[in-house]
């Protein structure tokens, strides 16, 4: 009201008086002194301490008016002191937040002034700092004192909304007050002064759909459900203001934007596009296939507008099916069952359409929920192949049945009007073998080849029926042919069996359990008999007991066998089946006599027996021997090989200088051997026979006639090295000769040498008593020399 707002005026004028008045006015204090007189403040005056009590300024605070725009310094107001006389021997000091920069004193009287535009919003007060001092010492008179200068706020800032712009959403046909969302703005003001930031919100686009509460912010549906409708409109666009110094004119504004989404309810039923829907399809479609689509509509949106067709009613029921599309809401009519247009030409069907989630029936009145259409379907006529009276056939006949015997028949007939005659045959592709045939006429299948089951116990073919008139008209239908078994198989052993009986045992061990299999499949199972032969030869050895759980176990009718008397028993069982006609074999097991231990484990058998014992088989045994031949043919290959290969020297370089032993293998032809190690060739270079020829290579006489050899003086050493060196030449110059190097051994060590020769050639007697004790003095190399010949002349002499 007007005297309200009369009274704030009045209120605020008196509080601004009264700040003015403090703010210009100083307070002094009385300053009590111990001791009286006109005592130095600095100092002690005639040796006597002086003490004064607690001095404070009286001031604490200044205000300041922010944002002043005035062009001299802004007045703040005045510090003084109780002790200045005005002499002027006292000087102010200021300290603290902006001193000097923003906020500076008078020294002289204490005025305070503020150099500078302050904003209250970046900072709300500053702390100073005051004292007094002596102008010519400099030393302080009174203590440090700290006071406030506080701004004083004026309505500068406008409200400001946390966004810009807001999104919410309210539920369509939502009752008046609906909460929809709430804004929020602030003021960067002091609310703790005035009105400056005390907002009220006001709504001025929205009107008359939504409303806003002026104290809290919040938006509110104005209008009631009737008129919320989301079909008629979805989007609303509310701006908001909000307007400080609590709304009054003069304050400051600031504005977001709402944008509201009404969000969907199921208010609204499916409605069918159009109340009749016709179709025609062939009678030949398949089950499963569409026939055609109907449509309904419903406003709604999202799971609110999903919808479900069933057929209710009409001559159809059976026939056509209908189903929903997920992605159009369309229903999709299909066929049920096989329709052929001889028998019905057309389908009435009542389709009825609903929501799949919960109606809102507030707003429907009396209008239904659901909604039926009628759907018409017409059958075409098609030229149809020939149709069987069953999908597939099972027959059965005996594996043993004679050629021309029938399986069963087949019945095929012209589904159209015409009643064409039909033909039969068989699908070669399905009967590869030819085992079957069909009579053309009457679709009769009898067999052609002699059967077995147990080749194949089912045979599975296609049988065809063409009409005559059309032979392009065409149906298969499947024929499986099961085959009876007949008892035609002997039994036998599971596997072969083969065991062991120790040389010493007890009467009645059983030394194996033996089983059999058929290829026969009786109706009540494998029933088998196990019996011994009645001609076997060892009926009094060993004896077979029936379990009569189609298994049976070997006894031993002796306690002592002998390898050395028969090593191998071959018992024969005779294996019978239960079935008629009866089939029997039979089969033998293989028992090899060894030796054991006294818990009854084989220790030793005969060669077969081990062999057997060890897991080989026959063929096993041939591989084996097959190894072993291919490994003594590579042996012998690379023998041979390595006899072809250059022979390395016994010294591999000049600085590999070590002992060397050599085995001289090669005894020798006797004295008829006249061209092997022939020392008196060598002493006698004169009588070598110029037409003896080497052994190790082609004679070629005819090709390359004899080199001849200059005749050399015979002295020893020098016949030698003469001797060597023409054979040297020999072999260089001779083309014949081998494609390796051959190493010639000559048993001559030549003069010079201190242990003199080694060879016996030369010695008066190879069979006296010789001493080698003198090896000893040669070193340690010589030593195992000394110690091998010594030993050979004490074994000689023992």
């Amino acid at each position: 009201s007007k005297i309200e707002q009369f009274m704030t005026c009045l209120l605020t004028m008196i509080w601004a008086c009264l700040s003015l008045y403090v703010n210009s006015t100083s307070i002094s204090r009385k300053t009590v002194l111990e001791m009286g007189g006109e005592e130095d403040r600095d100092g002690a005056k005639g040796g006597k301490l002086l003490k004064r009590f607690k001095r404070g300024w009286m001031w604490n605070q200044f205000f300041l008016q922010e944002e002043y725009t005035g062009s001299d310094k802004q007045y703040i107001g005045k510090l003084q002191s109780d002790i200045d006389k005005g002499d002027g021997t006292l000087k102010y000091i200021l300290t603290g937040d902006g001193a000097g920069d923003i906020f500076t004193i008078d020294e002289n009287n204490g005025d305070l002034h503020a150099n500078k535009r302050l904003d209250r919003e970046e900072k709300a007060f500053y702390t100073l700092r005051a004292t007094v001092v002596n102008k010519n010492t400099g030393l302080k008179l009174e203590p440090e004192t700290e006071f406030i200068v506080k701004l004083h706020d004026i309505n500068d800032n406008e409200p400001k909304f946390a966004k810009e712009l807001y999104t919410a959403s309210a539920p369509e046909r939502s009752n008046i007050g609906t909460s929809v969302t709430q804004v929020t703005a602030t003021d960067a003001d002091d609310s703790m002064y005035g009105n400056s930031a005390k907002l009220r919100y006001s709504i001025s686009q929205g009107h008359p759909y939504f409303s806003v509460d002026p104290n809290t912010g919040i938006i509110r549906t104005a209008l009631g459900p009737g008129e919320m409708d989301r079909e008629k409109r979805e989007h609303y666009q509310v701006v908001i203001e909000a307007k400080d110094m609590a709304g009054q004119r003069g304050g400051l504004t600031g504005t977001t934007t709402v944008n509201i989404t009404l969000t969907d309810v199921n208010d609204n039923p499916p409605r069918f596009s159009q109340s009749i829907y016709q179709f025609s399809v062939p009678e030949s479609i398949k089950t499963g296939i569409p026939v055609g689509r109907i449509n309904a509509v419903d406003k709604d949106l999202g799971k609110n507008a999903e919808m479900y067709y069933s057929v209710v009613s009409g001559d159809g029921l059976d026939m056509f099916d209908v189903i929903t599309d997920k992605d159009s809401q369309e229903g999709i009519i299909t066929v049920l069952k096989p329709l052929d247009y001889e028998k019905t030409r057309s389908y009435t069907l009542e389709i009825q359409v609903q929501n799949t989630q919960t109606l809102d029936t507030r707003f429907l009145g009396y209008l239904p929920t659901k909604d039926m259409a009628t759907v018409r379907i017409g059958i075409e006529d098609v030229d149809e192949p020939p149709l069987f009276e069953k999908a597939s056939y099972v027959m059965e006949v005996k594996e043993d049945a004679a050629m021309g015997t029938a399986v069963g028949s087949v019945r095929a007939m012209d589904p159209d009007g015409y009643n064409s005659p039909v033909r039969y045959s068989i699908d070669r592709r399905t009967d590869l073998d030819r085992l079957f045939n069909v009579h053309s006429g009457n679709g009769s299948i009898f067999i052609i080849r002699p059967l077995d089951r147990e080749e194949a116990a089912w045979h599975n073919i296609s049988v065809i029926a063409t009409e005559f008139n059309k032979p392009l008209q065409t149906s298969w239908v499947p024929v499986y042919v099961r085959l009876l078994d007949v008892n035609d198989n002997a039994p036998k052993f599971a596997s072969f069996y083969e065991t062991f009986v120790c040389e010493k045992t007890k009467a009645g061990q059983k030394i194996q359990t033996v089983s059999a299999v058929d290829a026969d499949d009786p109706v009540g199972g494998h029933k088998f008999f196990f019996s011994l032969a009645m001609e076997g030869a060892y009926r009094g050895n060993f004896t077979v007991k029936d379990n009569g759980d189609n298994t049976a176990g070997v006894l031993t009718r002796r306690s002592s066998y002998s390898q050395l008397h028969k090593s191998i028993y071959l018992v024969p069982v005779v294996i019978t089946d239960g079935d008629f006609p009866m089939q029997s074999s039979t089969g033998t097991l293989t028992v090899r006599v060894c030796t054991c231990d006294r818990e009854g484990n084989m220790e030793l058998c005969n060669a077969e027996a081990q062999t057997s014992s060890a897991g080989l088989s026959t063929g096993a045994l041939v591989a084996i021997l097959l190894c072993v031949i291919i490994l003594l043919m590579i042996i012998v290959l690379f023998a041979a090989l390595k006899r072809q290969k250059k022979k390395e020297p016994l010294i591999i370089s000049k600085e590999d200088v070590r002992d060397n032993v050599v085995s001289y293998n090669d005894e020798g032809g006797g004295e008829e051997d006249t061209q092997a190690f022939d020392i008196g060739a060598l002493r006698n270079p004169e009588a070598i026979e110029e037409s003896k020829q080497r052994r190790d290579i082609i004679p070629s006489g005819t090709l390359y006639p004899p080199i001849r050899r200059t005749a050399i003086p015979s002295r020893d050493n020098a016949d030698v090295r003469d001797f060597i060196n023409q054979r040297v030449q020999d072999n260089d110059s001779n083309p014949t000769a081998p494609p390796y190097d051959s190493l010639a051994t000559y048993a001559y060590e030549g003069t010079g040498s201190v242990a003199e020769s080694l060879s016996s050639l030369g010695s008066a007697s190879s069979e006296g008593d010789q001493d080698y004790n003198y090896l000893s003095d040669w070193g340690p190399r010589f030593r195992k020399l000394a110690d091998m010949y010594g030993a050979e002349d004490s074994d000689r002499e023992s």
